[in-house]
């Protein structure tokens, strides 16, 4: 398995790639990590300086995810047996995100991982993923909070993921997966839980509280 490390840090520096740095730096001459929220995610780039980068924002994160999972599968599927490519595969996704919320470039200080993660779904298994970003949709039309959504979602994909086996065939890493995914999700919205019950969170369209 010597392309396993290779692989990931492939995933780690997929992952690292500081969109909503850029975008800050690229357009508004800012460090991003200094306004808002103080995250380099879409949702905070959102705030800051609008829809249209925040959607861009938004898709290269996703692809980031994707990116990670799909060239791991790549380039592993013909040297190993199933199991160890699954956690193989897995890993790429997992360095993905620690790129994404712990980038190098930045001091070790990213974004929360919602997008990155969504697109490690899609590469992974798109139904999850499509079903994870409907949910996430769903909440949102509801609430206009953007981390209750995310939550929500995140902590649903341990079950969602779980539904998708078809009976003998578990993948156990990637319910491992799903589990440390919510896990790290919900841990970098820890502050926004606070304001959550609180009820200082801001909204959608809203400054934030």
């Amino acid at each position: 398995m010597f392309l396993a490390l290779p692989v990931l840090c492939t995933g780690y520096l997929l992952g690292s790639l500081p969109s909503g740095y850029l975008a800050g730096r690229w357009l508004a001459g800012i460090d991003i990590r200094q306004q808002g929220s103080g995250s380099t995610g879409a949702t905070n780039v959102l705030r800051v300086l609008g829809k249209g980068p925040a959607l861009a924002v938004f898709l290269i994160d996703v692809l980031k995810g994707t990116a990670a999972v799909r060239l791991a599968m790549l380039v592993l599927s013909e040297s190993a047996p199933g199991w160890q490519v699954d956690a193989l595969v897995v890993l790429a996704g997992l360095a993905a995100l620690a790129g994404h919320i712990w980038p190098v470039w930045l001091g070790w200080k990213g974004g929360k991982a919602v997008a990155t993660g969504l697109g490690m779904l899609l590469g992974l298994t798109w139904p999850v993923g499509l079903a994870c970003f409907g949910l996430f949709l769903t909440m949102l039309s509801l609430s206009r909070i953007v981390s209750l959504s995310s939550i929500v979602a995140a902590l649903a994909l341990p079950v969602l993921m779980q539904l998708s086996f078809a009976p003998g065939q578990e993948r156990p890493s990637y319910l491992a997966l799903a589990l440390l995914t919510t896990v790290l999700v919900v841990w970098r919205h820890r502050s926004n839980i606070g304001r959550l019950l609180a009820g200082t969170e801001p909204r959608l369209g809203a400054s934030k509280g």
